[in-house]
């Protein structure tokens, strides 16, 4: 293992890329702790526990991928959510208009700058219409609990709207938004691995302290009596993380491999003998994406109900779109499943394999070249990639499901499972098999001596 490490650090470009990335994600973390003018951060804090209670929410949800930048009213109190239904939002769009798919097939390099620049004015958007609504939640509970926000800015005001509260929050929330979108792009044209997965993996580890000293709280180890928390259900726990993680590495890694054959070919005027070889169809070809976007998706709506108040039919949504509602569930599930074979379906293009495979004299044993072999294709894909999203699915809300049952702090049961933990796995396996291709370039061995990551 420190063989492997050194080696990571003796490529200067590799170690350039991991410095950039390292830098670049302190930075995202430093700017979690930067209140937005005219906030009291550690009244905020108190309040945000006060609001979660302890169950499982939308606002702790929230919390959770924006790194506590939410709970603490910061610049990031948004995180990249923003950016992430932007993304959500041009993808289904690309899907239902056949012009935009016209025009990205005809010309990529045009179509993906045109993309770009759609999916980071849309992220402006819905980054200003988030941060308007956060600040009017701000003030419905300043004015239940005082002393939240500075009273000089509140004084500032226009025909009874402090407008300068207004513009000070969308203003720097907004910013922190298309901030963290700049990293995230940095990081992936220049560091290593995906900028915006990392950006929220980090901010999930950022929150491990805590879950620690709730366990040892709730354990009560400095008393006799019986804590909130009990040894044999903490065993439980830690099983269901180990589970979740072997899981996740299985359906991540784990492939078909279907057998493939060559013709032989006359080359000049010798003859090329056919071979074997293999087509590696992935059980969950989307990765942790489906469980991203579901999650990104289900935020907004509940989100906007969330700060308009209970008292509106947006906040009785917001009740039912909150994690651990049964409602709630059914959604997400159903969720994951569409954007586990919506993202499979962009990206997984069967047409061009068998066209390949044509051109090359490859053949599947048993199929025909050319459409059949495009229909047995998508045929196999569509059922493997059934399997992979609901185990998938059946991974992400088994931790919630297990944790309401046994009466466990949610903050505890996030992290020890389901999206958090999902998420997290899915992206350190990205970041390796980057790394490792890395060290294969030049030649070196893989960054595992054993297992499947060596010699994919």
């Amino acid at each position: 293992m420190f063989q492997a490490l050194r080696r990571i650090f003796e490529i200067p470009e590799l170690r350039a890329k991991i410095f950039t990335t390292l830098v670049l994600l302190a930075v995202c973390r430093v700017g979690a702790y930067i209140p937005v003018p005219g906030i009291h951060a550690d009244l905020a804090i108190r309040l945000f526990k006060f609001a979660s209670g302890g169950g499982q929410n939308l606002f702790q949800l929230v919390d959770i991928f924006s790194g506590g930048a939410f709970a603490k009213m910061t610049i990031l109190a948004l995180g990249v959510m923003p950016y992430i239904t932007a993304s959500i939002i041009m993808q289904l769009l690309i899907a239902i208009v056949p012009s935009m798919q016209r025009e990205i097939r005809e010309s990529p390099d045009q179509g993906r700058r045109k993309l770009s620049k759609w999916t980071r004015l849309a992220t402006l958007f819905i980054s200003l219409m988030q941060s308007g609504l956060f600040a009017s939640y701000v003030i419905r509970v300043n004015q239940s609990s005082p002393g939240i926000i500075v009273p000089e800015i509140l004084d500032v005001s226009l025909f009874g709207v402090s407008w300068l509260f207004y513009l000070t929050v969308m203003i720097t929330m907004t910013a922190g938004t298309l901030f963290l979108m700049w990293v995230g792009e940095q990081i992936s044209e220049r560091g290593i691995g995906n900028g915006i997965s990392l950006i929220i993996a980090v901010g999930i580890l950022a929150s491990f302290p805590s879950t620690i000293g709730s366990i040892i709280s709730q354990l009560n180890l400095g008393s006799q009596e019986v804590g909130q928390l009990s040894f044999p259900t903490l065993f439980v726990l830690c099983g269901l993380f180990v589970l979740i993680t072997v899981g996740t590495i299985l359906v991540i890694q784990g492939q078909r491999r279907i057998p493939l054959q060559y013709a032989r070919r006359i080359v000049g005027r010798h003859e090329v003998q056919g071979g074997n070889s293999h087509i590696p169809l992935k059980i969950n070809y989307a990765g942790v994406i489906p469980v991203i976007f579901a999650s990104a998706f289900l935020m907004p709506p509940a989100t906007i109900g969330q700060f308009l108040g209970r008292g509106t039919w947006l906040g009785q949504l917001s009740n039912y779109l909150s994690p651990g509602n049964w409602v709630y569930t059914i959604i997400y599930v159903m969720l994951i499943l569409f954007f586990t074979y919506f993202w499979t379906s962009t990206q997984f293009k069967p047409e061009q394999i068998a066209s390949d495979m044509k051109k090359n004299g490859a053949f599947i044993p048993g199929v025909r070249q050319g459409k059949p072999t495009q229909d047995f294709l998508e045929s196999t894909m569509s059922r493997i990639t059934l399997a992979g999203a609901v185990f998938l699915a059946t991974i992400a809300i088994l931790p919630s499901l297990v944790g309401k049952f046994l009466g466990v702090d949610a903050n505890i049961s996030q992290f020890f499972g389901g999206t958090s933990l999902l998420i997290l796995v899915g992206v350190i396996l990205d970041t390796t098999k980057q790394v490792e291709s890395h060290l294969l370039m030049k030649r070196y061995e893989g960054f595992m001596s054993k297992g499947r990551l060596k010699g994919r």
